[in-house]
This record gives structure tokens, C-alpha cells and sequence, in this order.
């Protein structure tokens, strides 16, 4: 099952890092959904942080900077899966 949580903002192509605004919430060890167009891919959340500390979880309203193993792209909506 999938629910969306967040859309990605912003993308630094250099260090693989996403900035999601989250609709929902999130903490570390959940596993999301990355889907824009075609592309889609899942990733486990190991570590995120709010205005550069490091947190455990976030909630609806927040903008959360994610480490990706993947590229995506601006606009790309993210799922949570349970």
C-alpha cells in the first residue's frame, strides 16, 4: 500500500539530496516511493535532516532534505509503502 506524503522541491545533483515538503509524515527507517513520469524507485530512509540537524522524523508541513541513491527531478511525488 502507498500514500502520498510529500512532492520533491528541490534536487542537488551533486550530493544525491532531495528536499521533499511533506503533506504527511515520515521518520528514519521508512521506506518510500520516488515517482515522476516513468521513473520510479524505493529507498529506506537512513538519515534526514530540518535546516541541517539531523531528526529522527518529520511531519505534514515540514521540508525535509533526504539522501538519495538515485537521481530524480523537481515535481517528483514520493510515497510512503507499508
Amino acid at each position: 500500500m502507498e500514500k502520498e506524503i510529500g512532492v520533491i522541491t528541490h534536487w542537488f545533483d551533486k550530493i544525491n539530496v532531495a528536499v521533499i515538503k511533506l503533506n504527511g509524515s515520515v521518520k528514519k527507517g521508512d521506506k518510500i516511493k520516488i515517482k515522476k513520469g516513468d521513473t520510479e524507485f524505493e529507498e529506506t530512509i537512513d538519515s534526514m535532516q530540518i535546516d541541517h540537524k539531523s531528526v529522527d522524523s518529520a511531519k505534514k508541513g515540514d521540508d525535509v532534505a533526504i539522501k538519495l541513491s538515485e537521481k530524480t527531478k523537481e515535481g517528483a511525488i514520493v510515497y510512503l509503502v507499508k
